[in-house]
């Protein structure tokens, strides 16, 4: 249970803000976010044994959005405003990092940013890009991981992101250049 309570305690901030940047109501934001921390406790001693807890909570927190996102197709505006503030003491660097993708994708070759924008920030499934482009799924993956990579060293050059001893970002140039 611990590490449970450990894991959310370092990455509920970020999967707030995933969701209050994906759905206009925050009450509802909040009611997913319960629901990925219910499941963490029914996985229980699996969850434990993750090799990556962030990972793994990002994934059932895309997959409950997405969930309600079919069932509530009338509803699901998405803001495209994200929160200034989520609350004091609730800010992490991540979240302020996310100002620098902009800049970071505009030095990505088109078929890079195109890969990124479709599948991590529009949502379309790998699957569904493979299709669309007339790819495999294996070369859409790999694509995809190559674009990712670069997308990170772009964002390590540009915003010179320093990595505290746990490998998170602890600190970074918020002019990215």
């Amino acid at each position: 249970m611990k590490c449970i309570t450990k894991a959310w305690d370092q990455y509920e901030n970020e999967l707030r803000y995933f969701l209050y940047s994906r759905i206009s109501d925050h009450s509802t934001a909040e009611d997913l976010l319960q629901d990925v921390f219910v499941k963490a406790l029914i996985k229980r001693d699996d969850f434990c044994n993750l090799s990556n807890t962030r990972a793994w909570l990002f994934r059932v927190t895309k997959n409950r959005l997405i969930d309600y996102h079919r069932t509530h197709k009338n509803h699901d505006e998405v803001d495209e405003q994200y929160p200034e503030i989520i609350s004091e003491g609730r800010d992490t660097p991540v979240v302020h990092l996310s100002k620098c993708l902009p800049t970071a994708l505009k030095h990505l070759s088109d078929d890079d940013r195109e890969i990124i924008n479709q599948c991590d920030l529009e949502g379309v499934s790998q699957t569904n890009f493979a299709k669309l482009n007339n790819l495999s799924l294996v070369a859409t993956k790999s694509r995809i991981q190559r674009a990712r990579k670069r997308l990170k060293q772009e964002l390590h050059t540009a915003c010179k992101i320093v990595l505290d001893d746990m490998g998170n970002v602890c600190c970074f140039d918020p002019k990215c250049k």
